[in-house]
């Protein structure tokens, strides 16, 4: 054999487009979809909670008016109407030494259209009664900060803002964002979650942005920080922050406001059910469009990987392909995942290592195959390996593939990328793209 026979690769090693162009289509109308979905605020969102089981939150929304209708602005409610209840100079030395500074200040119809990162249209309740927004800077280290405060008419008004933010984080359209960690955040107001989001910058630094979301009675909160540096910023700082605000927030509204504290977990997804959201996915500095999820076929991988679910004895299993149909990359640019459940953690750990051996040994199968182990993935119970594949596929040049397998408890996730010319990612973001897979298949029903 000259080449794979598998998902992107035809006999002779010619390179396969990614999805038919049916698929692209519906990726398209997905995205399309998606876009109006957010604009709308109609996004539901579930917090998931790895190791600790599902909290469910309220389906959000805007009215038929849309998002930017009215001026939001109740001049006959007093509630949070005093600026003193947002985060202050002092307040923000929480998140890092310096010298901050409140750089602006602004409410009602003088609120920015876009107060914090991934935020799809200007008020999560256009029915509200009141919003504040306020910017801060540290010139000491240049940090930067930003609050938006919404008051609704009342608790349930907050609780559909709160949903309809929540669900902007986790489907974020700003380009090139990608979730590194993500928290529940118990006793921080009623309910809260804290995420650090990255963007590459083109130096090697990178461009860090923590997100605090909260409510309590009436008022939903965001609070980010930005910084620049090298490693994601630590939590505690941000939410140190935010309870401070949230404390002048819960003794305004006569609201419950505890000790918070910090549990690892998802951001929701409307993904199917243990398949990653296009926030995890790797960035790739030539790609600025989202990634685009469609249903595939079921596949064999690359053609070393020997991929048998029915051999294997899944349960159940489900092939997801990753595209960006309007990104202006190649039809074969994209990303093949699959999530088995098989009977226990004895069946799931069989498939795996049986997986690793037929790659190990593809060199037998492949004469023109070169195989290179490039990650032991080992992180909270989530483990397994990733490669580095190559076929010389003779006159057409040399095709090449990132593989790797995890298992997950009763669960197995496999990723497969195609590396094309200036489009490939390191070993070590294929190796954490491969722990998210993990995290995300504990969830496969």
């Amino acid at each position: 054999m000259t080449g794979p026979s598998g998902p992107s690769g035809l006999p002779g090693g010619s390179p396969r487009p990614r999805v038919s162009r049916a698929a692209q289509r519906a990726a398209r109308r997905k995205q399309r979809r998606r876009q109006t979905q957010l604009i709308a605020g109609g996004v539901a969102a579930a917090l998931l909670v790895v190791g600790g089981g599902i909290v469910a939150v309220a389906t959000g929304g805007g009215d038929d008016k849309g998002g930017d209708s009215g001026d939001q602005q109740n001049p006959e409610s007093n509630v949070l109407a005093d600026p003193k209840i947002l985060i202050n100079d002092t307040d923000a030395d929480l998140m890092s030494k310096g010298t901050w500074v409140v750089s602006g200040t602004a409410d009602g119809p003088d609120v920015p259209a876009q107060s914090f990162m991934c935020q799809a249209q200007r008020f999560a309740d256009p029915a509200g009664v009141r919003t504040w927004a306020r910017t801060l800077r540290n010139p000491n280290n240049l940090d930067t900060a930003r609050q938006f405060v919404e008051v609704s008419k009342d608790q349930a008004g907050a609780a559909k803002a709160y949903a309809t933010i929540a669900g902007w984080l986790s489907e974020c359209a700003d380009p090139q964002v990608r979730l590194v960690n993500s928290y529940q955040a118990k006793g921080l107001g009623e309910k809260g979650v804290v995420a650090v989001f990255t963007q590459p910058r083109k130096d090697s630094n990178r461009f860090y942005r923590t997100v605090v979301l909260a409510t309590a009675g009436p008022a939903t909160v965001v609070l980010e920080h930005n910084r620049i540096g090298l490693e994601p910023p630590k939590p505690e700082g941000i939410l140190a922050a935010a309870n401070v605000t949230m404390r002048r927030i819960c003794e305004e509204t006569g609201s419950t406001c505890g000790t918070p504290t910090l549990t690892q977990s998802l951001l929701p997804t409307d993904e199917p059910r243990g398949f990653m959201a296009p926030i995890d996915l790797p960035v790739i500095s030539k790609v600025e469009k989202p990634w685009v999820s469609v249903k595939s076929a079921a596949r064999d991988g690359t053609g070393c990987e020997k991929i048998d679910l029915s051999k294997g004895k899944a349960l159940k299993y489900r092939w997801q392909t990753y595209v960006v149909p309007e990104g202006g990359v190649p039809t074969e640019f994209g990303m093949d995942t699959m999530v088995a459940q098989f009977k226990d953690f004895g069946v799931a750990s069989k498939f795996v290592n049986d997986l690793r051996k037929a790659v190990d040994n593809c060199k037998k199968t492949y004469s023109t195959a070169t195989v290179k182990r490039t990650d032991t993935v080992s992180y909270r119970g989530i483990g397994g390996q990733t490669w580095r594949i190559v076929y010389d596929a003779g006159s057409s040049g040399k095709l090449t593939y990132r593989v790797g397998v995890v298992r997950a408890s009763d669960k197995v996730a496999y990723v497969m990328f195609p590396v094309l010319k200036g489009l490939d990612i390191s070993d070590d973001s294929f190796r954490d793209l491969l722990i998210r897979a993990g995290e995300r298949s504990l969830y496969f029903r």
